[in-house]
């Protein structure tokens, strides 16, 4: 009888703001850790996640963000500071609870065997290099992650 094959999760990161960051990078790791293979497909600003020089300056933007914890009218998200503001609250938050910080949930992935994927034909369109991406990314297009999106048990997107 054949060994059970793992489950196995894809997940796809397009969106390269600090609160948009988390899910991927937690979700992955928590499903390695629970024998789970598991891949991130990294594609238009979620590059920024695992670009060696943005991920760990990655912000909150409360201009027009509807899960503000208090609904911040426009013209206040607008405010010079108000960025800066709401990054360090998330920041503030994510330490109080015990969350690790973007470059320890990333090293975490990479030691887990998190298959990290960086959008090949997304990296062509915003001019990033291989050099800009954290070590240990692969670079691959769509057919690459449908490969391996298509044995997938969980596949999700942020």
């Amino acid at each position: 009888m054949a060994p059970e094959k793992p489950k196995r999760m894809a997940i796809i990161a397009l969106h390269g703001s600090l609160d948009l960051a988390y899910p991927p990078l937690i979700l992955a790791s928590t499903g390695v850790a629970m024998d789970m293979e598991a891949a991130i497909f990294f594609t238009f600003y979620g590059l920024d996640i695992i670009n060696k020089h943005k991920y760990q300056n990655l912000k909150v933007a409360p201009l027009a963000n509807p899960a503000a914890p208090m609904p911040v009218p426009n013209i206040i998200g607008a405010l010079p500071g108000m960025t800066f503001a709401a990054t360090a609250m998330m920041k503030s938050w994510m330490n109080k609870a015990n969350v690790a910080p973007l470059p320890s949930l990333l090293d975490m992935c990479f030691k887990g065997g998190v298959k990290m994927i960086g959008c090949q034909m997304t990296m062509d369109v915003m001019g990033v290099k291989k050099e800009d991406l954290l070590d240990g990314v692969e670079i691959g297009g769509a057919v690459m992650f449908l490969d391996y999106a298509a044995e997938a048990d969980i596949t999700l997107s942020f």
